[in-house]
């Protein structure tokens, strides 16, 4: 039987800093949750991404410290734990944990950060989901962690939030959300013009409102949409309007999604929204998003290529048709 005194009483888990891979780690954090319910348990994440962790997850923390390079060292000793999870690989994750005089550092040996580790883990071999990747590092650390699909629930407040702003769709009209941006680059993204296409058929053929969400780097793809729509038909465009804890909410509403590889498809899916996720030039083997959703690639020969701009005509993506994303809207809704 192990050792009360032995057992971890203070955990910080320091998250990644894209917000795909941080819904894609909450599996692992489930299992170190599962593993030390009596633990206090912190996490830390770049200012982007923390504001997820206000709503209803599985890692049922007790604090939510935010992260910056100038104050990370500080933040991480204020906390006063005993223990930290680095699920980033870089070198200085492992380093900043050490400087915040944490004793016990896990984490995978990538690079050269071992001797910064006081338990450091061997990288998995293999291509694989990146949600099994975070889990395999739990595992080796001879936790227990089930891969399933991560849940995000919006809370009530922010669920009023979402209410208001989407106060213009009637109550009980079918909403389907769209995220036509992605922040890895253009290469990624579904032409816009398609995008228009699906919302036309979505309204005039199911009588389903549509919504547009991404951040504010993605405001000329959402312009690109709305220039590319008929008179009669409207899209309520929220793209750089929702924080992210608005975004769960708006997204908890949705009853299907489309969306390039994303973290907004991530996220919609772990709240529970069927999601059509749209891949060109990325691994979707790695960065589909889990549970019951359709993946649409198209077999060119350069994809997966993962490159932020293609160099030649972008078949990957133009090749797969707005007949192909409403047929599979059609079947989510």
């Amino acid at each position: 039987m192990t050792d009360p005194s032995a057992l971890p009483a203070r955990i910080v888990i320091r998250m990644p800093n894209w917000l795909g891979d941080v819904v894609m780690a909450l599996p692992a954090v489930d299992g170190v949750r599962e593993a030390y319910p009596a633990a206090h348990l912190t996490v830390a994440a770049i200012g982007s991404v923390a504001p997820m962790f206000e709503e209803e997850t599985p890692a049922r923390q007790q604090q939510i410290v935010v992260v910056d390079k100038a104050t990370e060292a500080q933040t991480l000793r204020d906390v006063g734990a005993d223990s930290i999870l680095l699920l980033p690989n870089s070198f200085r994750s492992a380093w900043v944990a050490r400087r915040g005089g944490i004793p016990n550092r896990w984490g995978y040996s990538a690079g050269v950060r071992g001797p910064l580790l006081t338990r450091a883990i061997s990288r998995p071999r293999g291509e694989m989901h990146q949600s099994g990747y975070y889990a395999e590092l739990v595992r080796g650390l001879g936790l227990t962690v089930d891969v399933k699909p991560p849940r995000i629930a919006p809370r009530a407040t922010t669920a009023g939030r979402a209410a208001a702003i989407l106060e213009p769709i009637p109550d009980g009209q079918a909403l389907v959300g769209f995220a036509p941006g992605a922040a890895y680059g253009h290469a990624k993204r579904w032409p816009p013009e398609r995008v228009a296409q699906v919302v036309v058929r979505l309204v005039r053929e199911r009588n389903a409102a549509c919504v547009l969400v991404g951040a504010g780097a993605d405001r000329e793809a959402g312009r690109a949409i709305e220039s590319s729509l008929p008179p009669d038909v409207r899209v309520l465009n929220l793209i750089g309007r929702t924080d992210l804890r608005l975004l769960v909410g708006v997204l908890a509403r949705c009853r299907a999604f489309v969306s390039n590889d994303s973290g907004a498809m991530h996220l919609a899916a772990a709240a529970g929204v069927p999601v059509t996720a749209i891949f060109g030039p990325t691994r979707e083997r790695a960065t589909a998003p889990l549970g019951e959703h359709e993946v649409l690639v198209e077999p060119v020969f350069c994809r997966p290529c993962m490159l932020r701009e293609c160099p030649i005509d972008h078949r990957c993506m133009k090749r797969i048709s707005s007949d192909a994303v409403f047929a599979s809207v059609t079947r989510r809704l």
